[in-house]
Order: structure tokens, then C-alpha cells, then sequence
């Protein structure tokens, strides 16, 4: 089961959050993250508020599987997204003990209803190369001509 989650569930949330980023970034247990949450709180605080992020939580016999978002931005229309309304697919993350039981796909089927319902015309992710075959299936492709700025070089 996917459920919608809000600011009322925060601890839950920031959790969960905090989960996936010691996970994806191998943050070691020791190290003092308790800036990085503070800003996740503030985050959430103000973008679940807006409704430019949608976090949701896959449930599994009562327990949490997975967690996944999607944060909206609107771009200037073009002729690729004429709306002007973007969604960027992120945090999707199952519990090792749920992989390969289809709960990332129904977490990212429930996030691409949601901006399907908010006539969003350009859904883009970052992924892993382990995950590309998830989001194929689902309709994702290849992003050309994309380019990351990495302020850690640039000081």
C-alpha cells in the first residue's frame, strides 16, 4: 500500500530521509549529521507546506518498505514541456528486505499518477546504473545534454 505522507508524520519522514541519505551517500554511523537534518526538517517544513514536494511511504504488512518524492518547479514553456511544469522523481528507496518484491515501481507508478493529475509535462530523476532498468520500464529515457555543477570544484 502507498500512502501519502505530510508534516504531521516528520519524525517518521526526517527518519526515513536520513535513512536513504546515510544508504545512497555510505555516510558512516558515527558522523554528525544533525545539521543536514535540521535542513531536511526545514525542507519539509516548507515544501510539503506548498505542495511543491509529494512524499509518499510504501507499506508492506504494516511496516514501511520504502519512501519515495516528488518535488515540482515550474520552468519557462518550450516546446518539449509547453506547460512549463516539471516534477523531479527523488528519494525512492526500499528497505534491503523488500527489494525485488515491486515496491520501488509501485512508489514511482503512485508519484507519476500524482503529477499525471497535475497535468506536469516534464518528469526527470537522477538514478543509480543498478535502478535504470526500474525507470525504463516506467517510460524513462536517456536526458542529453544535461551537465551538473559541482561547487566543490569551483571555490
Amino acid at each position: 500500500m502507498i500512502r501519502l505522507i505530510n508534516i504531521t508524520d516528520a519524525e517518521k519522514l526526517i527518519s526515513l530521509r536520513m535513512e536513504v541519505l546515510h544508504d545512497v551517500f555510505d555516510i558512516p554511523a558515527k558522523q554528525d549529521t544533525a545539521s543536514l537534518r535540521e535542513e531536511n526538517l526545514r525542507y519539509y517544513r516548507t515544501h510539503l507546506h506548498d505542495g511543491s514536494h509529494v512524499a509518499c511511504v510504501a507499506e508492506v504488512d504494516g511496516n514501511i518498505a520504502g519512501c519515495g518524492a516528488i518535488c515540482y518547479h515550474d520552468e519557462m514553456p518550450s516546446p518539449d514541456n509547453t506547460s512549463g511544469r516539471c516534477g523531479y522523481i527523488m528519494n525512492i528507496y526500499v528497505r534491503p528486505c523488500f527489494r525485488r518484491k515491486g515496491v520501488a515501481s509501485a512508489i514511482v507508478e503512485h508519484l507519476l499518477a500524482d503529477a499525471r493529475s497535475r497535468r506536469v509535462d516534464k518528469i526527470y530523476l537522477e538514478t543509480t546504473d543498478m535502478a535504470k532498468h526500474l525507470y525504463g520500464r516506467h517510460g524513462f529515457t536517456p536526458m542529453e545534454g544535461m551537465m551538473k555543477f559541482n561547487k566543490s570544484r569551483n571555490r
